[in-house]
């Protein structure tokens, strides 16, 4: 089969990957309904094209954050890629690099942030950040990710434990491969379940605890995993310089919001003193656009990226990203957008019953 959308690659990856590491990447909490609502609630918004607009000339590209992208997708945090694939994090940010485009690379990555960096460096990069019990360890990746030319730190604030994912209950799943910085908490390299992963995030995180990594912090700190309209405006007093709209892939709180549909209120209450990101369910171009629309200055994909990595690796992954772009591209013409900067909320509403 040749892999014309994300769906295509997703159905090829679920035949290239076996049981447990597919229903760790693929799963969700619980009875999945947030996961599946990430998805489908881009068919609660219905795009309002303009026409008689100039779109001869169409550029995907965008700046975020001092960054230069070729479009308004990066590369969502995924942990332990070489579960997906021998080439792992560094194929990823390879083709991340081929795209033009920003990768953020997790915490729990199979490789260091220095070999990232190293792999493909002239790839855009952030660093997705675990604040870690053992602060130690956290300030270690921390200065190795400004060390190798990170641009930003994602502080993920949505798990301070692991959500109920029944798909890996099942298959008795367990992380076997290496993971720096889990092997440098834990001072072992055993095999851990995601729970035992998780139990090693400091869960007493609080606001004055980002307020003071923000003012510390030699790189712009982006807070990822807001749904909360009001935790949004928190994070924006606390300094932060950027937020992610997350639900962490439907993986943590089953039953939480599809991150589309948070986004809008989430984006309000801004106002656009810093950028707002958003991340979940997006698998279309046509997605971006509504995204864009409701008030994402980009957005980042997970699962369509480890999807083309599977499937083959840095070629699949880029090949996802430049599908994506293409997409986009197509659907910002049609929608009468010569750029994403053109995209406002008049070209979103909700569906009509």
């Amino acid at each position: 089969m040749t892999a014309i959308n994300v769906a295509d690659f997703e159905r090829l990856a679920a035949e290239t990957l076996e049981p447990g590491p597919l229903g760790y990447f693929a799963g969700g909490a619980g009875e999945e309904r947030t996961l599946e609502r990430n998805v489908a609630a881009f068919q609660g918004w219905e795009l309002i094209p303009r026409v008689l607009v100039d779109v001869s000339n169409v550029d995907t590209s965008t700046e975020l954050l001092g960054l230069d992208l070729s479009m308004p997708i990066g590369i969502a945090p995924v942990a332990f890629q070489r579960l997906a694939h021998p080439g792992g994090e560094e194929a990823m940010a390879r083709a991340a690099a081929g795209a033009g485009t920003l990768i953020c690379l997790s915490t729990i990555a199979t490789a260091t942030p220095a070999s990232v960096a190293a792999a493909a460096p002239e790839a855009p990069r952030w660093f997705q950040l675990y604040c870690f019990s053992d602060r130690a360890v956290t300030e270690a990746l921390m200065a190795e990710a400004v060390e190798s030319g990170y641009r930003a730190i994602a502080l993920t604030v949505d798990a301070p434990f692991a959500g109920r994912r029944e798909r890996d209950l099942r298959t008795g799943f367990t992380v076997d491969v290496a993971a720096p910085a889990i092997q440098a908490a834990v001072g072992s390299d055993a095999a851990l379940t995601p729970k035992e992963v998780f139990d090693l995030v400091d869960a007493s995180l609080r606001w004055d605890d980002l307020a003071r990594l923000a003012e510390q912090s030699e790189l712009p700190v982006v807070l990822k995993g807001v749904i909360s309209p009001a935790d949004a405006e928190l994070a924006v007093d606390a300094g932060v310089g950027g937020i992610v709209v997350s639900n962490h892939g439907g993986r943590q709180l089953d039953g939480a919001p599809a991150t589309i549909d948070a986004l809008p209120d989430v984006a309000d209450a801004v106002g656009g003193r810093v950028p707002v990101l958003m991340d979940g369910g997006v698998r279309r171009g046509t997605d971006v656009v509504t995204a864009l629309a409701l008030g994402a200055s980009a957005v980042f994909v997970g699962r369509p990226a480890l999807w083309g990595l599977a499937v083959g690796g840095e070629e699949g992954a880029r090949s996802v990203l430049e599908l994506l772009r293409a997409e986009l591209e197509l659907a910002l013409a049609l929608v009468g957008c010569p750029t994403p900067a053109d995209v406002t909320r008049a070209h979103a509403r909700r569906t009509r019953a």
